[in-house]
């Protein structure tokens, strides 16, 4: 980030002139020298509040010794922060597009095997697995491996004779790679540092889909489309447990706390939702929207988003009442969504519009739209520590 000190006075025309304050000569100054965006969004709140008040004043020299002590602590605090990147599987493109997080420029676009689906992430935030679908002429069998910082395919990882994996996740300790094969329904846990194929789990239910781990990794809760039912395997007895949720069951999420599992069945356009632990159906409603494809929760747990692939919408529930409290209407149709870290934004991959929609997960307006490739699907988030 660039900082830069307001010119003296006689060189400063705007302030020179009338000698005032000029906070449009100042924000444009400090856009032009490459300060931080994120810092020239403050100044430019603050600065039009200081427009009457003499550059001269006392209170002008008092608030630019804040400003500079400001945006000195923000240029320090930025030399050792962490490099956000949103990760985007373009499902036609067979590849991975690596975006930066802030200002949504694709940085690389790493190849893949046949028509990628869904990405996970090392919690270093170093590497990515991208799951080969396929199709149903080729069907993939592997996962491929990808240096986030370098965009460079690292591995390509071979399952054998477990076709077309699709959901994939990574464990808190990044040793493990659970990934879910249609085809064969089955679960696959992978050795992150070898690719070797660990354990293989039954699910014995048609298309199993999505998977997402319980928050304690005991089990690993895991959506089989064809059969409308939620498999979960206790991975402390290799146990394997299914319940029948309803007609499509594709996304799932588990609440912050772990106490719950939220399924959609996109066959009947519900939402079930689960106790985490007894697997007692606490409550089904509406999804507010047809086909709905994924759930995702906000950090707090407080709402959750589900994208509604033929309705073209997003619909938000409260997580504690089950209450829909909004609809945002997005592209045409949505499929992945996914959280920013802090809640702040959500993202919704527009898989018929090839573009990625960007919201302000608070007040629900649209911030931005990101063009990664041919029908953008799974999506995740990695932070690297520089």
């Amino acid at each position: 980030m660039s900082v830069i000190a307001h010119p003296p006075l006689s060189d400063c025309a705007p302030c020179a002139i009338s000698h005032k304050f000029d906070p449009v000569a100042v924000k444009a100054a400090l856009t032009l020298t490459g300060a931080d965006p994120l810092f020239v969004l403050a100044c430019s709140q603050i600065l039009p509040l200081l427009t009457p008040i003499s550059w001269r004043s006392p209170l002008m020299t008092l608030l630019r010794f804040i400003l500079s002590l400001a945006a000195a602590s923000w240029l320090f605090a930025g030399a050792g922060a962490a490099s956000e990147r949103l990760l985007i599987v373009n499902k036609s493109g067979d590849s991975l597009a690596i975006t930066d997080a802030r200002t949504y420029e694709t940085l690389a676009l790493a190849p893949t095997q046949h028509e990628p689906h869904e990405v996970a992430v090392s919690p270093d935030g170093r590497t990515a697995y991208v799951s080969d679908y396929g199709s149903s002429e080729r069907r993939g069998n592997t996962v491929t491996v990808v240096d986030i910082a370098t965009g460079e395919v690292t591995a390509t990882w071979d399952l054998g004779a477990n076709l077309a994996p699709h959901g994939i996740a990574v464990s808190q300790d990044g040793t493990r790679v659970w990934v879910t094969t249609e085809a064969s329904q089955t679960v696959v846990e992978l050795d992150s540092a070898s690719g070797d194929i660990l354990t293989v789990w039954e699910t014995g239910q048609e298309v199993s889909h999505m998977v997402t781990p319980s928050v304690d990794e005991t089990r690993l809760f895991v959506t089989n489309l064809g059969s409308g039912s939620l498999t979960v395997i206790d991975r402390r007895d290799d146990a394997v447990t299914t319940i029948v949720t309803g007609a499509g069951a594709e996304g799932v999420d588990v609440t912050p706390d772990g106490r719950e599992v939220w399924v959609t069945n996109r066959a009947e356009h519900t939402i079930s939702v689960l106790d985490a632990q007894t697997l007692e159906e606490l409550a089904k409603f509406e999804a507010g929207g047809q086909v709905p494809i994924r759930v995702k929760f906000t950090p707090d747990g407080a709402r959750a988003f589900v994208s509604n692939a033929l309705s073209n919408s997003m619909t938000v529930f409260d997580a504690a009442s089950r209450e829909l409290i909004h609809t945002i209407d997005v592209g045409a149709l949505p499929v992945g969504i996914l959280m920013s870290p802090d809640g702040a934004r959500v993202f919704v991959a527009n898989t018929r519009d090839d573009k990625v929609s960007v919201f302000d997960a608070q007040t629900y307006e649209l911030i931005d739209e990101i063009f990664p490739g041919r029908e953008p699907d799974g999506m995740a988030w990695a932070v690297i520590a520089d």
